[in-house]
């Protein structure tokens, strides 16, 4: 990692909270949970465990990426939820900005991940050992050099979006990792946004959207339950094996 500055205003920005469960808005380059080093203890986390005391991360995003993260207040909210993420019973649209644009104006990407660990963090595509990773994409706009698209990720493996995006010759701009020299210098960021979460609240069980604009793409609006018609009813998720 490099010189760590995670952004401190807002220091937090939170969307929505209840008796179970919280969700804030992440900015770009603050990590969700604290690194392995003191300097890099500052996170989503730590911001709110002082406040929360017993406040559980169900999920994570990426340093770089901004956007909405789901919360626990409890241990059994957090139980809950995790089953949700592990048996796909949320779902997530982010925006990104791209380099170029996909040669269609929709389509699937279904590539494995595997994780590339003499560059680690890396990942990289393996047909012979990797694990699938299946991401929908919408191009929303075409602008001059870049494109912006909506994303929709079926499975949820590290840096999906970003090797995907790149694989078919779009790259994230402002990927450090992935983007060529002139897409990584078109922005500052990695452009790149949760902007929309849904998932079972893990006490009512009834299906909730949440959505927080996009900063650079002010055109983003909720989309979840439109995408997915009739919605989708909840499992017995607790009877499903603990994760």
């Amino acid at each position: 990692m490099h010189e760590y500055n995670p952004p401190v205003d807002p220091w937090l920005d939170i969307t929505f909270e209840d008796d179970d469960i919280l969700i804030a808005n992440k900015p770009p380059e603050l990590l969700s949970v604290p690194g392995r080093l003191e300097e890099h203890y500052d996170s989503l986390w730590s911001r709110l465990v002082a406040e929360y005391p017993e406040i559980q991360v169900v999920h994570r995003l990426d340093m770089s990426t901004s956007g909405l993260m789901l919360l626990a207040k409890h241990k059994e909210a957090e139980r809950a939820l995790k089953k949700q993420f592990q048996y796909r019973l949320t779902h997530k649209v982010y925006y990104a900005r791209v380099w170029g644009a996909p040669e269609h104006e929709e389509g699937v990407v279904d590539l494995p991940l595997i994780g590339d660990w003499p560059n680690r963090p890396k990942q990289k595509v393996c047909f012979d050992e990797g694990k699938s990773a299946e991401t929908r994409y919408q191009v929303m706009k075409r602008e001059a050099q870049t494109s912006i698209v909506r994303l929709l990720p079926i499975t949820g493996r590290s840096h999906q979006l970003r090797v995907h995006m790149q694989q078919i010759g779009c790259p994230i701009v402002g990927d450090e990792f992935y983007a060529h020299k002139q897409a990584f210098e078109f922005s500052t960021r990695l452009e790149l946004h949760a902007a929309e979460l849904s998932f079972y609240h893990p006490n009512t069980q009834d299906l909730m959207d949440q959505f927080v604009p996009c900063d650079f793409y002010l055109d983003a609006k909720p989309c979840l339950f439109n995408y997915f018609s009739p919605v989708p009813k909840l499992p017995d998720y607790k009877k499903l094996p603990t994760p």
